[in-house]
């Protein structure tokens, strides 16, 4: 059931122009939550089998609440939800997903050369982000929030991207598997 409820919940948040009545950040809190619906790790990811599920935030956290209420009494696979927030990659700790803030863009390719070889789902919304190796970039196009995504990348990485993910989505380089 709580499949059934991301998908429903991102494709409601796909139909609805940005301007509408969630806030932009609201509806992309949404979709860090879904994610880890429509997502697979590999079990070395996690520490131990009880370890949380963690969303990071690197830099400036565009998110404020909006993020900790999407995921609030939350788990996935048995992972309780957890997010934590880091000034600077240097501090970024194990997670499942990792948001990167816009205030990153001059130090983005570094951020992602320090996650070589981690099975970490990242997620920015800066611009040409899956071009420059992100896994997920949100992009506005027509006033709407559009996925562009690095099959590549989240491959590399060792993880496994839902078709239901992918399907709406602009892939970015080769569609793989």
């Amino acid at each position: 059931m709580p499949l059934l409820r991301a998908l429903a919940l991102t494709l409601l948040v796909m139909a609805a122009p940005l301007c509408a009545a969630p806030s932009e950040y609201q509806v992309k809190a949404v979709f860090l939550f879904n994610f880890s619906q429509f997502v697979e790790w590999p079990s070395n990811a996690f520490a131990s089998p009880d370890a949380p599920f963690v969303i990071g935030v690197v830099g400036e956290d565009p998110f404020g609440t909006q993020l900790d209420a999407a995921v609030r009494g939350e788990s996935v696979a048995g992972h309780p939800l957890k997010v934590k927030r880091y000034r600077r990659a240097e501090d970024v700790e194990p997670c499942q997903i990792l948001f990167i803030s816009a205030t990153e863009l001059a130090r983005f390719d570094g951020i992602l050369s320090s996650l070589d070889g981690r099975s970490i789902l990242t997620v920015s919304d800066i611009e040409r982000a899956a071009e420059r190796g992100a896994m997920i970039q949100f992009a506005n196009q027509d006033n709407h929030l559009r996925l562009r995504i690095n099959v590549a990348a989240a491959k590399a990485a060792g993880l496994t991207l839902s078709s239901k993910l992918l399907r709406p989505a602009e892939i970015v380089g080769e569609r793989q598997g």
